[in-house]
Order: structure tokens, then C-alpha cells, then sequence
């Protein structure tokens, strides 16, 4: 039987050669090897709940030397499984700084994006249900400086203004998807920020809904109509108030209701640079 060699790792086996620190003649830096789409479950910390078990997607990457023939895939399921279940923002930046010395590399990244469940209470009957949101942190280490970014996708409800302005009765409306992505200088809940978003929303979603509520709804986002600039817009005038927050990147996409394609914006801001 013939070895896969990008799936054996020498460490501490004696005689058994290792292909992959061997001398590489392309004199060819890649930019990024590792692995993808690697499952594992872990614990976050959940604001109500104290913490909340979850499964996450891995992606791991470092930079591959131009003399050096491969990397040591087997080192990354490694770091992974050594930190268990305890995932947070301080073992991120752990297995990220384990991952540039393990591997020898200058740079790396991580990227670790998960389901991300609240229980939310309707409008008026107070029903209870789980809502899942998309949840991602994506690190990367470079001369020993590492660096996370959070990332968060909200699903909302949107109502068009103009379709309001101009309509005897009605407004069309649909489901509209706003991603943030933070780098913040202090610890920020994954809460806060879906809460930044829906509070911005024509209405924000349910997992379940009684008559009465499904009714409050409908009208409070007939009240509350936004475009998909306004929706960025907003977002983006709360996130510039949060000193915790040193650069974002507000995204909305409109599922368009009367189109066949989507309504889209984007704001994108260093808060950092700007105050230096």
C-alpha cells in the first residue's frame, strides 16, 4: 500500500523519512496550504445560557516556504483536537500562535464558522423558539501578530419604501441577509450584535409565530420601511458609537420579492486609521 505523503507526519518516528521537509528546487512560496471543511464540535460562551455546544467548520491554512516540498497536514487535526472543546477568543489566538510554530510558518489562518442559536420569545403571545444565525471567527498570525475578526450573519425582514410611497395599500417586502464583520478591542457578546441588526431591521424574524404576532409584525414592518442603503446605514451609525469596535465591514443583501435578483450594499470602515 502507497502512503498519501500529504497525510503522514514524521514527528518522532524514528527512521521513517519525512518527505515533506524535504528540499523543494521551484523556488515557489505557496500562499496558502491546509486543510478545509473539517468538523469539530465546540463550546461558545452564550450569553444566557453561560455557554453553548455547537458544531463548527474548520478551515486551516499557513504559508508554505519556497524551499520546502510540503506541510504536515496531519499537525493541524492535531492542534485542533488538543484544545478539545474549549473554543473561544483566547484559544483562537492560541491555536493560532501553535500553528506558526508547529508548522514553521510566518503566516497562517484560521476560519471557524458555526450555527448559532437564540431562543426568542414572539412579539405578543411571548411563544417561545430557537432562531439559528451564522456565526464566524476567522484569525490569521503574521510575524507573530495575530489577529480575529468575528462575523455574523442576521436574517431579517425588509419593506421597501418606495413600494409603500406609491401603492394605494401593500408594500412588497422580503427576507434580507445583513452581515457584520468586527475586529474589536474588547470582548463583545455574539447577542449585541444580532440585536445591533434587527433593531435596524423593518422587522426582525421568528421561529414560530401565533396570529397575533404574525399580525404585529406585518404591521410593524409596514411602519418601518428601509431600503438597503438604509439598512447598511444604520447599521453602520451604531457600529461608529461602539468604542469596543475598531473596524467593520456592514454588508445587506435584499432578496428581492417583484425581481429576479438581489438588492445589495456595502460600508466598509477603519475607525483606527482614521483616529491616527
Amino acid at each position: 500500500m502507497i502512503e498519501d505523503s500529504n497525510t503522514c507526519d514524521s514527528d518522532n518516528y524514528g527512521e521513517i523519512a519525512d518527505v515533506q521537509s524535504s528540499h523543494d528546487s521551484r523556488k515557489i512560496t505557496i500562499d496558502k496550504v491546509g486543510i478545509k471543511d473539517i468538523r469539530h464540535p465546540i463550546r461558545v460562551k452564550d450569553r444566557s445560557e453561560g455557554e453553548q455546544h455547537t458544531v463548527a467548520t474548520f478551515n486551516m491554512y499557513v504559508e508554505l516556504p519556497h524551499d520546502f516540498k510540503g506541510t504536515h497536514m496531519s499537525r493541524f487535526v492535531e492542534i485542533l483536537n488538543q484544545h478539545e472543546r474549549e473554543i473561544s477568543i483566547k484559544s483562537f489566538h492560541d491555536m493560532l500562535e501553535e500553528m506558526g510554530e508547529r508548522l514553521e510558518a510566518g503566516t497562517g489562518r484560521i476560519e471557524m464558522s458555526f450555527p448559532y442559536f437564540i431562543n426568542k420569545k414572539a412579539p405578543i403571545t411571548g411563544v417561545e423558539s430557537l432562531m439559528d444565525y451564522q456565526v464566524s471567527f476567522n484569525g490569521e498570525i503574521e510575524k507573530g501578530e495575530t489577529s480575529i475578526e468575528l462575523k455574523v450573519i442576521v436574517p431579517v425582514t425588509s419593506l421597501c419604501p418606495c413600494s409603500k410611497k406609491i401603492s394605494d395599500y401593500g408594500a412588497h417586502n422580503q427576507r434580507s441577509h445583513v452581515t457584520v464583520t468586527i475586529r474589536a478591542n474588547r470582548f463583545i457578546w455574539i447577542e449585541e450584535l444580532i440585536e445591533m441588526v434587527e433593531k435596524q431591521a423593518s422587522s426582525e424574524l421568528y421561529g414560530l409565530l401565533k396570529r397575533p404576532d404574525e399580525k404585529h409584525v406585518t404591521e410593524y414592518a409596514y411602519n418601518h420601511p428601509k431600503f438597503v442603503e438604509d439598512m447598511v446605514r444604520d447599521v453602520a451609525a451604531t457600529l461608529n458609537t461602539d468604542a469596543r469596535v475598531d473596524t467593520y465591514i456592514v454588508e445587506s443583501e435584499n432578496f428581492e420579492s417583484i425581481h429576479n435578483h438581489s438588492a445589495y450594499a456595502l460600508i466598509e470602515r477603519d475607525k483606527v486609521s482614521e483616529t491616527n
